[in-house]
């Protein structure tokens, strides 16, 4: 399992390094086309347009393979141990629900939908469903980190990182910023 999670990890970040590549190089042609040159151009517009969509939904996916995502941790701070590993484990199963639902069964009957009635992008002439596939791609890929980091979650013999917290000192206004504390 840890080969495919590196191998997944790799191709992920490395389409997203690409993915951000292009997107750069399609936005700076952009400007120097349109102030520099004069005349905009209209495809680069449109491909830097479905990237930032691209990047977005496989950029979220690999950032919760990497166990980054924005997260509001103060149930973490007075929780340790067994209940701290539930409570991950049913965010977790919150997640995957989520994008089962709402990425995987939603994103693809959109992209089949686009791809069925024929839409097409104005300046380039592609299927809009390839554009819509970054949901279900996405979707995909979060549902595999989803379903893995539960297993690490559930292996007894996985060390937790949360395991011991530190209660030593209780976190209170006064504590918890500078501006709070009075001299």
């Amino acid at each position: 399992m840890k080969q495919a999670v590196r191998l997944v990890n790799g191709l992920l970040g490395s389409l997203v390094v690409l993915i951000f590549t292009i997107l750069v190089v399609c936005v700076v042609w952009q400007v120097f086309s349109r102030y520099v040159l004069g005349t905009p151009s209209t495809t680069t517009d449109e491909i830097a347009r479905f990237l930032f969509m691209w990047i977005a939904f496989t950029g979220a996916a690999y950032t919760l393979g990497q166990k980054r995502h924005l997260a509001i941790d103060v149930i973490s701070l007075w929780m340790g141990g067994r209940s701290l590993r539930n409570i991950r484990v049913l965010v977790l199963v919150i997640i995957g629900a989520f994008v089962s639902v709402v990425m995987l069964y939603g994103g693809w009957q959109l992209m089949a939908e686009t791809l069925k009635t024929g839409q097409m992008t104005p300046a380039l002439r592609i299927p809009m469903g390839y554009v819509y596939g970054a949901i279900p791609f996405s979707g995909l890929t979060m549902l595999f980190y989803c379903v893995v980091l539960i297993i690490e979650l559930l292996d007894p013999n996985t060390p937790f990182e949360d395991e011991i917290v530190d209660t030593s000192t209780p976190m209170s206004p006064s504590s918890s910023s500078p501006a709070g504390q009075h001299k």
